[in-house]
């Protein structure tokens, strides 16, 4: 069988082979294991002493093949499971194979085994002979009740010569001890003191140097008890010589000196059991041991067969579920592959699947399999070369559009924005990705705008074919009336001219830019330009006007009458004020026109507003201004007349503000402010005033010149900090200060870029 497609043929090959090897040593251990242990069995059976030398080991093997098995059949069992849990597609009928093989391995074995059990069992049992077990244990009895009599005998003997003995002094007991030996008929006779010191002895002892000393436990028994016996010899029958046993008694000898001095004695006396009760006990009592040890050794037995029993039977289960797995394995192994496939095919895999190289059916249809999925993964690699070029493409309008500075804007037939550029998002200073799926005119602050490009995009659809571009253009003025929702400035108003497209798919296309900088520098071109002429045009009749006016007065003064001479002098004074101020007018258009360019250089903002407000420190007006500097400022990249100018104009009208609002108190201070801000790494200058504040409609073209709230202004103030402020590349902000919704004043600030050249804060 041949293994080609997915993965490595080769190494398919090798892990088929791999497997069938592994089984086949496994089928031959298994087969060689069951022979040794047949033959070990059957040697064991017909030779006893084989059998108890080898008990031990031929249970450790049995016990070793039986786990190794178990645990094999338990891994078998697992695998099954798991691929069933799995629900690998074939794992139903392996498990269904498996269980019919084992099931027909199982159950003729089980039967064999449960009769085999029983035949083992009964046979055993049947070769021991329950009459000798029982005649054994009565030979044990007579025994022990033929010494408990002689014990007795020679308990009351011994007790009757220690009362003999209770009035003989240590010196002359040496004599009863003789007489009471021979009427007792005993061997040896010794008479001891509490402390362990022999007094007198009769017999053989009494030719010992080192006679046996009763124990501590013995003497302390026969005080208690007043005697107590033993039978000492029997323990040795396992030596070669003939068994020698006597039984012993140890009598309390009660004496009538009750002295303090008096020391307890005792009487032992050792008698020889006779040989031919002491060799019958021996061979019985090496008899019952002999056949118990055969009973425990039945129980061994029992056991082994039994174990073998039950080893041939987890042989049997194995070997058929092992033979259900090989014969399922290759009827689903070629189901299995188709299943991997189809799957892999249905999660979008197409790489080249694995087939077999048999003749049946299945095998071929694995490799029809194996060709179309080949097709489809050609096919769908054209498409994805197709997609990755769409998609460079794609990427590369994506890299053209991030980078436009105009605003590009895609919406759907309803108006809802379906994507934006950056360029977008920057003009408009709102987060547009956020906003997708909305209209414009549902959104914050672009309500107006969108209201107004809907109207557009219904009038330019409206007339289809009849148009003559395919596009239409308009200007908008964008404004906020407050710098919340939107994020800009309340008197930030942007000038934007859009344009508008129809794309496939019923979509529409909205291009727009800020034009407010174009604007913004045609009006003060205009400006400047109407402030040339006007200074050129009124300037000159001025001075001729003044001059003739205070002539006629000159000429006509003593000359009238006082009524008249008063008129003349009102009137003469009014032409002279009215000229004198055309004159500061026509001075402020001068200045306006003809500011010069920027000359930046690095500037201690902190410094610059001290020198400003010493100006200050004497000054009549009734509204003191304060400095709140932050010590931490870098310098700045400014002009330094120019900026003096700025500062100068900011703090006339803050204090004109404040006088205006009827604050003219200590307690509303102009202040003058700095602040670092490390984050976007840059200067701002703020002057606060605690006036009226400007209305919404001012606040819209405040740095327009001729715009002014004061009764007596030109209007020209902010429009030179406006002009300023552009040359030096700084925005200005122009907010109302505000408590609980009211206005307690103004504030006007500019935000200055750093010198990049300074290391360290001026300090």
């Amino acid at each position: 069988m041949s293994v080609s497609g997915r993965g490595n043929p080769v190494a398919e090959v090798k892990k088929s082979r791999a497997l069938r090897w592994t089984i086949g040593l496994g089928l031959t251990a298994m087969v060689a294991v069951g022979l040794v242990l047949l033959f070990l069995l059957t040697q064991a059976t017909t030779n006893r002493d084989l059998y108890e030398r080898n008990y031990t080991l031929l249970f450790a093997v049995n016990v070793v093949v039986a786990s190794l098995l178990l645990l094999v059949i338990c891994w078998i069992a697992y695998r099954l499971l798991r691929r069933l849990q799995q629900k690998k597609f074939g794992s139903r009928l392996l498990v269904k194979l498996a269980a019919v093989f084992a099931l027909a391995g199982f159950a003729p074995g089980m039967l064999i085994y449960v009769v085999s059990y029983q035949f083992v069992s009964r046979s055993i049992e049947s070769w021991f002979d329950v009459k000798v077990e029982g005649a054994l244990e009565a030979g044990l009895n007579l025994g022990r009740a033929t010494l408990e009599a002689l014990s007795s005998d020679l308990v009351a003997k011994t007790r009757g010569a220690a009362a003999g003995l209770s009035e003989t002094l240590d010196a002359s007991a040496a004599l009863p001890l003789e007489r009471a030996r021979e009427a007792m008929g005993a061997d040896d006779l010794m008479l001891w003191s509490a402390s362990g010191r022999l007094i007198a002895a009769a017999g053989q002892s009494r030719y010992r140097l080192t006679p046996e000393l009763p124990t501590q436990q013995q003497f302390r028994a026969a005080r208690a008890q007043q005697f107590v016996t033993w039978v000492e010899g029997l323990e040795e029958a396992a030596t070669p010589q003939p068994a020698i046993a006597r039984i012993k008694a140890l009598a309390l000898v009660n004496s009538n000196d009750v002295g303090a001095l008096a020391e307890p004695r005792y009487l032992l006396v050792a008698k020889a059991l006779p040989s031919t009760l002491v060799s019958n006990a021996l061979a019985v009592s090496q008899a019952n041991r002999e056949y118990q040890e055969r009973a425990l050794a039945r129980e061994g037995l029992r056991r082994m067969y039994i174990g073998t029993l039950t080893l041939s039977l987890f042989m049997a289960v194995f070997g058929s579920v092992l033979l259900a797995v090989l014969l399922g394995n290759q009827i689903a192994r070629p189901l299995l592959l188709l299943a991997d496939g189809v799957r892999e095919v249905a999660a979008g895999d197409l790489t080249p699947k694995a087939s077999l190289g048999g003749k049946d059916e299945l095998d071929g249809l694995t490799r029809s399999f194996a060709e179309m999925t080949q097709q489809l993964f050609d096919a769908r690699q054209a498409v994805q070369t197709s997609m990755i070029e769409v998609s460079a493409a794609r990427a590369n309008l994506q890299t053209i559009l991030d980078n436009l500075t105009a605003g590009v804007l895609v919406l759907d037939a309803n108006g809802a924005i379906a994507s934006s550029n950056p360029g977008a998002t920057r003009i408009l200073r709102l987060p547009l990705a956020a906003h997708e799926g909305k209209r414009l005119e549902d959104i914050d602050g672009l309500q107006s705008f969108g209201a107004s490009i809907s109207q557009q995009f219904e009038a330019f659809l409206l007339h289809g074919p009849e148009r003559s571009l395919d596009h239409w253009q308009q200007s908008f003025e964008l404004g906020n009336t407050s710098a919340g929702p939107v994020g800009r400035p309340a008197n930030d108003v942007i000038t934007l001219v859009a344009r508008g497209a129809e794309l496939p798919g019923h979509q529409r296309l909205l291009v727009f830019d800020d034009i407010s900088e174009i604007v913004s520098a045609q009006r003060s071109q205009a400006w400047g330009e109407v402030a040339r002429r006007l200074a050129h045009e009124i300037k000159n009749p001025l001075t001729p006007i003044q001059l003739s006016a205070e002539r006629l007065e000159m000429k006509l003064t003593g000359k009238v009458g006082a009524p008249e001479q008063v008129l003349l002098t009102k009137s003469v004074k009014t032409i002279v004020d009215q000229v004198d101020a055309m004159k500061r007018l026509v001075n402020e258009f001068r200045d306006y026109a003809r500011l010069p360019a920027a000359e930046l250089k690095p500037v201690d903002l902190n410094s610059l507003a001290l020198d400003v407000l010493h100006l200050y420190a004497n000054d009549h007006s009734s509204v003191r201004v304060v400095a709140d500097l932050d010590p931490e400022c870098p310098n700045v990249q400014g002009d330094v007349q120019q900026l003096r100018q700025v500062l100068h104009n900011l703090v006339q009208n803050a204090q004109d503000a404040t006088v205006s609002a009827g604050r003219a108190d200590t307690q509303y201070p102009v202040v003058l402010r700095t602040q670092w801000r490390a984050a976007s790494q840059r200067v701002r200058l703020s002057v606060l005033d605690c006036g009226t504040g400007f209305p919404e409609n001012i606040l819209k073209r405040a740095f327009e010149p001729y715009v002014t709230t004061k009764d007596k202004g030109t209007g020209l103030g902010l429009a030179v900090v406006k002009k300023i402020a552009d040359e030096h590349g700084t925005r200005v902000e122009i907010t109302n200060r505000l408590v609980d919704g009211q206005p307690i004043g103004a504030q006007v600030s500019l935000s200055f870029a750093i010198d990049r050249g300074a290391t360290t804060s001026p300090g």
